[in-house]
């Protein structure tokens, strides 16, 4: 995983948008696909971004040497954005990988603090040195003391501070609640998740059993998802 800063003009984006991000193949059309920003919205760009080995577009920006030209499609998709979440009293973002992106750039606009009263952010990865944003995010919670709440967890190694298990285990088990110091039920969360299609088909059939549905134009509830791929 990696981060990817570009410069020049920033297309019009809302904080959870895509842009598609891509390179020149010479004769042949742009080679892209649809990225999450990361970057808050009129800031330079960034994305964060997993190498998929075998993949048509990532083998190519991860070999980009720096200051390469990359095409950016100037208008923003995607509808994952705070715009669909109702007031509640914590906003839970719950990610892995790379779906950590929408929330960064949430985050950095700064909106999840003027509505809720706090913001949990969970993470989850395979290594915990894959963890990213975790000194942005500590930074973040100390200027903003009992606003936002960091809980990071990885699959494949133990490490201090951060749960060892899967997001769905610590659901279950209460240690994701406990570190978070936060309860997850229609009374006071709201809660968005990203990556993973499992995690995103098992946590929502968990949050169902405590009597969360997802959020929809015409019937607000309390899940809102991201299909990241």
């Amino acid at each position: 995983m990696a981060t990817f800063h570009l410069d020049g003009e920033t297309p019009e984006f809302r904080a959870g948008q895509f842009l598609r991000l891509g390179v020149d193949l010479g004769e042949r059309e742009p080679l892209s696909r649809p990225y999450s920003v990361a970057s808050a919205p009129g800031e330079p760009l960034e994305f964060f971004i997993v190498r998929v080995d075998g993949g048509a577009l990532t083998p190519r920006l991860f070999d980009l040497p720096l200051g390469a030209e990359l095409k950016v499609h100037p208008r923003a998709g995607g509808v994952f954005t705070l715009g669909m979440v109702p007031d509640a009293e914590t906003l839970w973002f719950i990610s892995t990988g790379t779906g950590l992106a929408p929330f960064v750039s949430m985050l950095r606009q700064g909106e999840p603090f003027e509505r809720f009263e706090r913001v949990v952010v969970v993470q989850c990865v395979r290594q915990p040195e894959q963890l990213c944003y975790v000194e942005e995010l500590n930074a973040l919670a100390a200027a903003k003391p009992g606003k936002i709440r960091q809980v990071n967890l990885a699959t494949r190694a133990p490490a201090d501070g951060v749960l060892f298990c899967r997001i769905t285990q610590a659901f279950t088990d209460g240690s994701l609640e406990e570190a978070a110091q936060a309860t997850l039920t229609p009374e006071t969360a709201q809660v968005m998740l990203c990556g993973n299609p499992d995690m995103l088909i098992d946590m929502q059939a968990l949050l169902g059993e405590r009597g969360m549905r997802k959020n929809r134009k015409r019937e607000p509830g309390h899940i809102t998802v991201e299909k990241y791929w």
